[in-house]
């Protein structure tokens, strides 16, 4: 790996910029000081590999779907019928998506380690920050794979566009609002909530922001907040955890859906590629296929990862040896959600640190971000921009 330090904005220059969690509760940076070189062929190769795995992943939804395996993926009863509901309406747009992998520099095969197919987290760093820390620096802003603002403003289009000319919006438009909600209390979902809002703007919708507890559903009138009503919500909130912690409100969303008075971002059908447990689907219908490691919901005889069904910043991750004994875990408050066992494969590495890309997906991969770490990536991984020399 070829890596060059950078200078870093100041955190109140980062806390101007909207970035408020620069700083790690332990008091270390949360934005890398280091400069990742990717060469254009590489970047390429990333963008190559998240194109073809969508795909494999809309092919794993399918095959789910028409077999009934919602319960192997640890899918919430409530959900099922959202799920297929939204996944044979065009109108569900998928809006954007995250894929985690390992691999894909200096020369070392790319592998998909899981796809964050509902949780935008390191969206606006990606997007955003790395783009001004490379003006910052006086290096060529436009020298990264980086297209995610517009990719994802493009994408909102497509919600009344259905996949023709996007230049065809304005003619199809009706004025349409969209309603923006995160939870309280979180200056990163709530940035990066209005990142997404500014997109739907920038893609020409009228919008508006709120936060979660200020909407008002209703499963026969609709979307509202004071006393307007939206035909598109999006809820940063990802649709496992609304149908075990609300199951209330899962069945008025999923009344509103039957009702077709408003369309949730992201659509119910991410929920499938969300789930670890869509790795083993994967590697059923493409054995073998260079992109993907072997899974199964069973230990593996060889060093393996156990990951939880669903779950965030490395909770309840372990890395086992053939014999199943605990080489490294990372608690957490995923315990009970089904296994997912998936063959161990060495993230990149410079001088102890390990380094994770993540490549954002917007109808097309439009994005590539890194992370820093130890060999489970948690709470504590930073944010590492790059450059494409």
């Amino acid at each position: 790996m070829d890596i060059s330090k950078i200078k870093l904005f100041t955190k109140s220059e980062m806390e101007s910029l909207g970035l408020s969690w620069h700083t790690d509760i332990d008091g270390s940076d949360y934005i890398s000081d280091e400069l990742i070189h990717v060469t254009q062929k590489e970047a390429d190769t990333y963008y190559d590999a998240c194109e073809e795995l969508y795909s494999m992943y809309v092919e794993g939804a399918e095959h789910v779907i028409a077999n009934n395996l919602f319960y192997d993926l640890d899918i919430p009863n409530s959900l099922i019928e959202p799920i297929i509901q939204s996944f044979e309406e065009d109108i569900h747009w998928h809006i954007y998506g995250r894929f985690d992998l390992a691999g894909g520099l200096d020369g070392k095969p790319i592998k998909l380690l899981e796809f964050n197919a509902d949780t935008p987290t390191s969206l606006y760093e990606t997007s955003s920050l790395q783009w001004g820390l490379l003006k910052f620096n006086g290096m060529d802003e436009h020298l990264q794979f980086n297209n995610i603002y517009q990719a994802i403003s493009d994408n909102f289009k497509r919600l009344i566009t259905l996949d023709s000319d996007l230049e065809e919006f304005e003619r199809l438009y009706e004025g349409w609002r969209m309603l923006f909600s995160s939870i309280r209390g979180s200056d990163e979902e709530e940035i990066t909530v209005k990142f997404l809002q500014d997109c739907a703007r920038h893609g020409g919708f009228e919008t508006n922001f709120c936060y979660v507890d200020e909407v008002q559903l209703d499963s026969v009138e609709g979307t509202f907040f004071n006393d307007e009503n939206y035909e598109f919500w999006f809820k940063l909130i990802p649709w496992e955890n609304i149908a075990i912690d609300e199951p209330e409100l899962a069945a008025i969303m999923a009344n509103m859906m039957d009702n077709k008075n408003t369309i949730f971002i992201n659509p119910a059908y991410t929920v499938l590629f969300q789930s670890k447990r869509m790795l083993k689907i994967l590697w059923d219908l493409f054995p073998n296929h260079p992109l993907l490691l072997p899974a199964s919901y069973e230990p593996l005889s060889t060093k393996q990862v156990l990951k939880p069904s669903f779950g965030r910043e490395g909770n309840n991750v372990q890395i086992l040896d053939s014999n199943k004994t605990v080489l490294k875990a990372n608690d957490g408050i995923y315990a009970n959600h089904k296994p997912l066992y998936q063959e161990f494969y060495e993230l990149n590495s410079y001088e102890g640190n390990f380094y994770q890309p993540q490549v954002f997906y917007a109808y097309e991969p439009c994005g590539l971000g890194f992370r820093k770490g130890s060999l489970i990536m948690d709470n504590y991984a930073k944010f590492v921009s790059h450059i494409i020399k």
